[in-house]
């Protein structure tokens, strides 16, 4: 199979963080992101001894999320700077997109980067936030 006929990715399927305060970030997540709860929870690799899953999806994007509670978390705030997810980004129509982005958070009190634009790989826009356990959020749009 040549590179050109690879299979695809499609998009972003979900995102799974693993949160120090389950019920903390759960409200956070629904409040930023709108986000509705699937109320079951799942266990962590078919154990539930070792933690488990809350699920909320995104109707309008697909886009689910996975906020996992692990027994043997010791409630260290989230370091990109360690091995593990440095961030994630999400993409959004455009700048205007981006712009109600930022109102939206600046409504919520969220925290967040200005809007900036870059030209370096490539020409796009970007709004950078923190979820309650400091993971690094991006919204992006390619111009």
């Amino acid at each position: 199979m040549s590179i050109e006929n690879r299979p695809k990715i499609e998009g972003v399927h979900h995102f799974s963080p693993t949160v120090t305060d389950i019920d903390r970030s759960i409200e956070w997540y629904q409040r930023v992101f709108g986000l509705e709860r699937v109320p079951v929870k799942f266990p962590h690799y078919e154990d539930e001894d070792a933690g488990y899953a809350v699920l909320l999806t995104d109707p309008h994007s697909e886009i689910a999320f996975g906020l996992h509670h692990h027994d043997g978390n010791s409630g260290e705030s989230f370091d990109e700077r360690r091995t593990g997810l440095d961030h994630i980004a999400f993409s959004v129509a455009g700048l205007d997109e981006l712009t109600s982005w930022a109102a939206w958070l600046d409504e919520l009190g969220v925290d967040r980067s200005p809007i900036t634009e870059l030209n370096e790989p490539f020409h796009y826009y970007v709004l950078v936030f923190r979820d309650p356990d400091n993971i690094q959020l991006e919204l992006f749009a390619l111009v």
